[in-house]
């Protein structure tokens, strides 16, 4: 059995990296947890924070999901600037891409700081004195360097939803990330979110200097996130009515991102998206939204499952064994769905 676990994992990573070449990877979901307590970093595990087990990976593995991202804290990996990568929480991150692999799952690893690190409970941006660019760009270089026997790997997303940067560059930010990934791996695919939260609505006005960055191994994927309530924020305060919403606003969301990459040639990824289950008209625009990405050869990651999340509306963690409704539309574009395979014929190159 365990050989024909490793066949079906070796399959699965061959079909993600060759459909990638035309940008398309199959729709995933966040696992999160590892990125949970922070207003205690580094925090006690399973107390403040947790990393997801064996049964959720392979409750979503056995739905089609092959992409797997793994949010976690950079405080927790790296306790100071410029010190080695914690040997503890490293061998959870590597017990979580083991499982994954055991599940054929490919895992994009995500550093949810937002372009800031945290010291004692003060956050710095990136840039600063106390956070040097300097010290970002070691710590993605130990990371690809420490990850870097790991097939199941499709990407390294180098920072999640940075904002408000002051004085500092989030472009300056991203560029020594990538170099100092390049410097111990050249395949892995780097993950580039942008500035405002990474808001797929504004990202052409917002992010568009982001395509001038340079990856000599020519392997960058820009990532957005995108959410249908009336300010971008994924918190969905207001009810459907009061946001006026329609069917068709996901799509309208997103398409400032998409066009913005086939204008320029870049790969995307919609990093984060998700809908409330307190109304099934929520489900309506999910479900076009999903069309027009599969349509347009883009995939992304549902935000988001976890046992911690409780909850919290957008969830898709099954509760007491049972699906959550997005699941319904949601199943359609994974793995075992028909809706991928017969969509991605109009890939962004």
């Amino acid at each position: 059995m365990k050989h024909i676990i490793t066949l079906i994992a070796i399959a699965v990573f061959s079909l993600v990296k060759v459909n990638a070449q035309y940008n398309v990877l199959p729709f995933g979901v966040s696992l999160c947890g590892a990125e949970f307590g922070v207003e205690n970093l580094p925090g006690t595990y399973n107390v403040n924070y947790t990393y997801p087990d064996k049964a959720e990976i392979k409750y979503f593995a056995k739905k089609g999901v092959t992409v797997m991202s793994l949010p976690f804290r950079w405080e927790r990996v790296q306790k100071g600037m410029f010190a080695p990568l914690d040997v503890v929480e490293m061998g959870r991150i590597k017990t979580f891409l083991n499982d994954c692999a055991a599940n054929g799952v490919m895992v994009v690893m995500n550093m949810h700081n937002f372009a800031r690190y945290k010291m004692n409970n003060v956050e710095y941006i990136i840039g600063s004195q106390e956070v040097p660019v300097a010290a970002f760009k070691d710590f993605w270089k130990k990371m690809a360097f420490s990850l870097k026997g790991f097939d199941n790997i499709y990407a390294l997303d180098i920072m999640n939803e940075p904002h408000d940067m002051g004085q500092y560059s989030w472009f300056t930010d991203a560029q020594e990330a990538i170099k100092g990934i390049r410097e111990a791996n050249r395949e892995v695919y780097i993950m580039v979110e942008g500035e405002s939260y990474s808001n797929a609505a504004t990202w052409d006005q917002v992010n568009n200097q982001l395509k001038y960055l340079q990856d000599p191994a020519d392997n960058i994927i820009y990532n957005a996130h995108c959410y249908f309530d009336d300010d971008y924020s994924g918190t969905y305060a207001k009810s459907y009515d009061q946001t006026f919403v329609n069917a068709q606003t996901g799509v309208e969301n997103v398409k400032p991102f998409v066009n913005w990459l086939k204008a320029n040639g870049k790969k995307g990824f919609v990093g984060e998206f998700g809908v409330p289950k307190n109304d099934s008209r929520w489900l309506v625009v999910l479900d076009n939204f999903l069309q027009y990405l599969t349509a347009n050869g883009i995939s992304g990651s549902y935000w988001a499952a976890g046992p911690w999340w409780k909850n919290y509306p957008l969830s898709l963690h099954p509760v007491a064994g049972n699906d959550q409704p997005q699941m319904s539309v949601y199943a359609k574009y994974l793995n075992n769905g028909a809706a991928v395979a017969s969509n991605t014929s109009h890939a962004t190159r």
